[in-house]
């Protein structure tokens, strides 16, 4: 048996949930401002950028004395970040939006609820949706990065998801 795997901090503790901050504030835009919408993106867009940065820096320990050195740096944090930026933002932010969005409007046209009790619905629907919609996106965005962009620096097995 091998050493025990070194565990990520962005992948294997609560911070990866911090990547998830903006489906929860898609989920809740119907009854919070738009500004803690908006700031909902500043905390998932974080957490990309700062498991970016991480995983550069452990390429740079990794290929220390290499002479490609920058080039695995680069590589480590653009597959990273583009990775993260679909999967953790870009595609669950709008999936979420939209998710929502016909909720209340069907909530809207077939039932005769107040408005509070169908904006409560939709943040319920949108938190709901959440978990189902996490790994078939995953997945998704690494065929999608494996069909295209990790052909360019040859990293078709490199898979920053889970």
């Amino acid at each position: 048996m091998g050493p025990p795997a070194e565990t990520d901090l962005y992948r294997d503790t609560w911070l990866r949930y911090l990547g998830y901050a903006n489906e929860v504030g898609e989920s809740f835009r119907a009854i919070v401002p738009v500004s803690l919408v908006w700031a909902s993106y500043g905390v998932a867009t974080t957490y990309v950028m700062a498991d970016a940065i991480d995983k550069g820096k452990k390429a740079a320990l990794a290929h220390e004395h290499d002479v490609g050195k920058t080039t695995q740096v680069a590589v480590a944090v653009v597959d990273t970040f583009v990775w993260q930026a679909l999967a953790s933002v870009a595609i669950p932010g709008f999936t979420i939006n939209r998710i929502c969005a016909a909720s209340l409007y069907f909530l809207g046209t077939m039932t005769h609820w107040p408005l509070p009790i169908r904006k409560w619905m939709t943040t319920a629907i949108g938190l709901s949706a959440i978990p189902v919609i996490i790994k078939p996106i995953d997945r998704s965005v690494d065929f999608l990065m494996d069909s295209s962009l990790r052909k360019l620096y040859g990293a078709e097995e490199k898979r920053p998801s889970s």
